[in-house]
């Protein structure tokens, strides 16, 4: 294969796999998990990150989104999770999304998870190039909020959870 066609297949392989998306349209078959939640002090990183969204959000003419405490937590909790198994996954999604729904009156959820970037212009600008991430982002939603957590080796995890209340 000429390598001009190779590396677009490369690209898609990197973003598939460096960064995922979900809806709460998403069949959830992990085990239910107890989400132990604490809201955590914001993270430069994870301000810059929200900054960024709502900068593409009103650059396209949307609303901006506003952050909210429980959101964060529940992103928290599944970063952790992440972290802690040294996977990027959408594990425990239905958990997250109908504690929620039922604790934060969301009528819908979804989220963005990644990996690997070491900066929040980085992981929006993946988001943003990958069609699935860029519709959570610029999707019919009124709140949201992230997580960022670094493993052991020094790599970020990102939960970044939208709902619509």
């Amino acid at each position: 294969m000429k390598l001009l066609t190779k590396l677009p297949l490369m690209a898609l392989f990197v973003i598939c796999t460096l960064s995922s998306c979900t809806t709460d349209n998403i069949d959830d078959k992990a085990e239910s998990i107890e989400l132990s939640l604490t809201t955590p002090e914001a993270k430069t990183i994870e301000v810059e990150i929200l900054e960024l969204i709502n900068n593409h959000r009103l650059s396209l003419g949307l609303n901006p989104l506003a952050e909210m405490p429980i959101v964060k937590s529940v992103a928290h909790s599944h970063t952790d999770y992440m972290v802690d198994n040294d996977e990027v996954s959408h594990h425990n999604f239905f958990t997250r999304s109908e504690y929620l729904k039922s604790k934060a009156g969301a009528k819908k959820v979804t989220e963005n998870v990644a990996y690997g970037y070491s900066s929040a212009s980085a992981v929006v600008k993946a988001w943003i190039r990958s069609e699935a991430h860029k519709e959570n982002l610029e999707g019919d939603y009124s709140n949201f909020d992230i997580s960022a957590e670094k493993n052991t080796e020094g790599r970020w995890y990102y939960t970044n959870i939208f709902i619509k209340k």
